[in-house]
């Protein structure tokens, strides 16, 4: 397997960010999704590793809270979109101007938002991610704020109990993660007139925990849905999320 490299990159309020990098040629910038990391969305599962062995390098930073970056439990780390400005920030300090842009979950949002906020990839990947996740995060905010209200306490029976265990698992500090949603809830975005450059969809067939990619597709002036196998959790760990990655960018 291709070697990762790991570097820091001091974000806004002096945070360190984790930036992970793999391979080398066209950089591709993937953001994971919320409660994970790099390694568990990017790594682990030998998405990336595809991906540079196609002759990309993979940018995959680690959000703040989450992974080896900083999970501040400062308010002021965390104003209105943070996650678009450390994204922004992390393009500026790179210097890239040609490069492509993913995201999964939490991550697909953030890169969409990217876009809307002024950044120009060439192409754009959003996955796990539908309709409703973007014009309605509110509900999805709120979902995760009551797992946090209620860590350490949700029953086995409890709807929340395995985004608690996840919590758990990747040893998420509440009060960061409490700070960061905040920081992402607002009005859902309407327009999508914005997103002109080829974008891929890319859902599991069971995953519909962000609504409907179809009408996500739809709604995009040049969306291509693909569809893998599994939830939203399970589908992160077929090779497929890879391979429909990689033949996106290298259509």
């Amino acid at each position: 397997m291709t070697d990762v490299t790991t570097e820091f990159h001091t974000g806004m309020g002096g945070v360190k960010l984790a930036v992970h990098r793999m391979g080398q040629g066209r950089p591709v910038i993937l953001l994971h999704g919320l409660f994970s990391s790099a390694e568990v969305n990017w790594i682990r599962y030998g998405h990336a590793a595809l991906i540079a062995a196609a002759g990309f390098e993979v940018i995959m930073p680690d959000l703040r809270a989450h992974g080896m970056s900083d999970a501040s439990q400062g308010p002021s780390d965390y104003p209105h979109d943070v996650l678009v400005t450390d994204l922004e920030a992390l393009v500026r300090g790179l210097g890239l101007s040609d490069y492509d842009l993913g995201g999964f979950s939490l991550g697909a949002r953030t890169a969409l938002k990217g876009v809307l906020a002024g950044l120009t990839p060439c192409r754009l990947v959003l996955g796990g991610m539908g309709l409703e996740g973007l014009v309605k995060w509110g509900g999805r905010s709120d979902f995760f704020l009551d797992v946090i209200d209620r860590f350490g306490t949700i029953p086995r029976d409890d709807p929340a109990y395995f985004a608690q265990s996840f919590m758990k698992t990747m040893k998420i500090d509440p009060v960061a993660a409490r700070l960061l949603l905040h920081s992402i809830e607002g009005q859902g975005i309407a327009d999508f007139s914005a997103v002109t450059m080829p974008t891929l969809v890319v859902c599991g067939t069971e995953d519909r925990d962000n609504g409907s990619p179809h009408a996500l597709v739809d709604a995009l002036p040049d969306g291509t849905l693909a569809e893998i196998s599994g939830t939203h959790m399970s589908c992160v760990s077929r090779r497929e999320l890879g391979e429909a990655i990689v033949g996106f960018l290298s259509a």
